[in-house]
């Protein structure tokens, strides 16, 4: 029997590595949907002739509507992401929050068997650097100025007390060789924090395996992240990072990364969701031959000969450091245990 299956926010990393798995697979008329960009229209014009491309706007009901109509199965990946959301808090609710209200009404309506998969976030859990060991049933408690954390969990709400049949995916760091993109997220982040990465590999697999376990997996939550394999300190992880890149070590000055405050750690549930959909392939060092497998001996020579204005230049996207240098006083508490 034919399923019909909509994917939004297709063209991100996640999704288009999900529409690569999809489209293997018989039986699926496959609808992607995304904000119409020369990014999307590039990441899915190659696949024009496989899926049904739509785009619009989901904070803009009638742009979603006709897109929700007689689905199956919805994977919901939309969102505005950080650092954008917590710069642009409207558009991250008019998006996150509204765009998903959206899409639970019209599927209600237009929809009302659909199986419905969130992405959430692993952010809603707030700073676990003293209790880094995470559960479902834990307090959500975003960390002072995640935006986007607080959108997830609105989020959440609305698709637990719709009338479908959903479940929810609350994603660790997703970590992959084509989404680096240096932001001054970088330097929010604790360097002793633990992290428990998942690469879109897997992730997209959870994904297509979970629409196979409807019945298991229905009204609950699980926490979504690559296992005791996946996992490293953030201080490692931009070590290798650096490396492969032809940066060198990790040598940045004292407080130039914050102490508190930010999101991740280790999932002491996760095996939950694996023993259920069986999804994990993926290793810390599968990261990071794939990391070096797309970084061209070219660019890691430019970024050798570079290195010193290039390390200069991502100091300068340091909020820590320029906070402790204008005095911020608001920011270096945000940053910075002040009862040192």
């Amino acid at each position: 029997m034919t399923k019909n299956i909509l994917i939004t926010g297709a063209a991100g990393t996640i999704g288009t590595t999900l529409l690569s798995l999809l489209i293997k697979q018989d039986g699926l008329n496959i609808t992607a949907f995304d904000l119409k960009s020369k990014k999307s229209t590039k990441s899915l014009n190659n696949l024009k002739n496989r899926v049904k491309i739509i785009y619009g706007d989901i904070s803009k009901k009638k742009e979603i509507i006709i897109a929700c109509k007689n689905q199956d199965i919805v994977i919901h990946l939309a969102a505005i992401i950080p650092p954008l959301a917590d710069d642009h808090p409207k558009l991250a609710n008019d998006v996150n929050v509204e765009g998903t209200r959206n899409i639970i009404e019209a599927l209600e309506e237009f929809s009302p068997n659909a199986f419905f998969i969130f992405s959430s976030s692993i952010a809603i859990y707030g700073d676990r650097i003293k209790n880094p060991d995470i559960k479902v049933t834990d307090q959500l408690s975003p960390s002072e100025g995640d935006e986007y954390a607080l959108t997830k969990i609105k989020a959440e709400q609305l698709i637990q007390n719709s009338k479908l049949n959903w479940v929810i995916f609350r994603l660790t760091a997703i970590m992959g060789s084509k989404n680096h993109k240096v932001s001054k997220l970088m330097f929010h982040m604790p360097l002793n924090t633990p992290i428990e990465i998942a690469t879109p590999e897997d992730t997209a697999r959870a994904l297509v395996n979970a629409c196979d376990h409807r019945k298991e997996l229905n009204h609950q939550i699980f926490n979504l992240g690559g296992g005791e394999n996946c996992r490293i300190l953030y201080k490692d992880l931009l070590s290798g990072s650096f490396r492969i890149f032809g940066l060198g070590k990790l040598d940045f000055p004292e407080n130039a990364f914050a102490e508190k405050n930010f999101h991740c750690g280790n999932y002491d549930d996760g095996d939950n969701l694996e023993k259920i959909i069986h999804f994990r392939q993926d290793t810390i060092n599968d990261y990071f031959h794939r990391l070096e497998q797309t970084n061209s001996p070219v660019k890691k020579t430019l970024a050798q000969l570079f290195r010193k204005p290039i390390q200069k230049w991502l100091l300068k996207q340091s909020e820590p450091l320029n906070a402790l240098k204008k005095n911020n006083t608001a920011l270096i508490s945000r940053f910075f245990y002040t009862d040192k």
